[in-house]
């Protein structure tokens, strides 16, 4: 039996305060959710997932005192990136208190923290006495849902109800930034590494955690479709080959260097906007399974603002498929 899609903030709530789980609206993408100081909540989001338990999730809190309860310190320059971001797509990691589950934070010290700006969602946590874990709400390594119909296809037979907010305007999943020693980021996402800075100054990256991850989206193979992705290469191509290309503009510079050949030809952003191309990355992922293509070619956005983070995903979607 498939979980329904509704917009019943109270029926969301009654499931998630007797241990239920529901996917629930976010800026960015949807997300599986629970009640993040219930070890056994929480296992049912790894279970329906498939997630492996050393992939650490995010606690989604409505308003900054919830920060009391769940962490034991929050550094300054953090408190300013909160004041200036929140709510918005930039996570922190900051030492968590006792009350949070080590199935959380996947035995770190350590716990993932962010303030949804999504009405919907902002509405829901207000109503509940604990914060949300709540990770993308599809199977784990595939690409995230960025609608209430997503969800459904992959998970609706696994979990409780489906929070309906329409589609998600960032696409992509947040910033994470790290403040258990100097400000780190560790996931590229909806806030830039340029914005960031130009707050609080420079800040370090570190985007791999491999085998064990200090944050969600570090593994090296993450967000892949069914169908291989390939870096676009004009000696590979063949007729009727799929490309998915920045803009119409990068396809008009694309064929004036290369003879032309019957391709196939998608665009991440047809305003050739960064913004759009994000929000549209996943839904045009999950395009190409349902289609069921084989292979399609990308080019990669060029490596600068939210740019940055679309190739990420990409690359990662990449990832491990030869």
């Amino acid at each position: 039996m498939r979980s329904e899609i509704g917009n019943d903030i109270l029926k969301s709530v009654e499931i998630l305060n007797r241990g239920g789980i529901v996917a629930i609206p976010t800026e960015t993408v949807y997300g599986l959710a629970s009640n993040g100081l219930d070890a056994t909540a929480v296992a049912k989001i790894f279970e329906a997932k498939n997630r492996p338990f050393f992939d650490p999730l995010i606690l989604h809190i409505a308003h900054s005192d919830a920060l009391n309860q769940i962490v034991t310190n929050v550094p300054q320059k953090a408190k300013i990136l909160m004041d200036h971001f929140w709510p918005g797509p930039l996570t922190f990691v900051l030492p968590k208190s006792d009350l949070v589950p080590d199935l959380v934070t996947s035995g770190h010290s350590t716990v993932a923290v962010r303030m949804p700006n999504h009405p919907v969602a902002l509405e829901l946590l207000s109503k509940l006495p604990f914060p949300l874990a709540a990770p993308s709400a599809n199977p784990f390594g595939y690409v995230s849902p960025t609608n209430a119909q997503h969800v459904q296809d992959q998970l609706g037979h696994k979990i409780d109800y489906i929070l309906d907010g329409g589609s998600c305007c960032v696409g992509i999943e947040s910033t994470i930034i790290s403040f258990e020693n100097e400000p780190t980021i560790l996931r590229l996402g909806g806030i830039t590494q340029k914005e960031i800075e130009h707050i609080i100054g420079p800040v370090s990256v570190s985007l791999n955690g491999h085998s064990n991850p200090k944050a969600p989206g570090q593994l090296d193979q993450h967000y892949s479709p069914h169908c291989k992705l390939k870096v676009l290469n004009y000696e590979e191509l063949q007729t009727n080959s799929t490309i998915l290309f920045y803009s119409p503009e990068s396809e008009i510079k694309y064929w004036k260097l290369n003879p032309e050949i019957n391709c196939n030809t998608v665009y991440l952003t047809p305003k050739n906007d960064s913004i759009e191309a994000a929000a549209n990355l996943f839904s045009i992922l999950r395009d190409f399974d349902k289609k069921g293509l084989s292979q399609v070619f990308i080019e990669l956005a060029k490596n600068e603002g939210l740019g940055l983070a679309i190739n990420d995903r990409l690359n990662r979607a990449m990832a491990n498929r030869d």
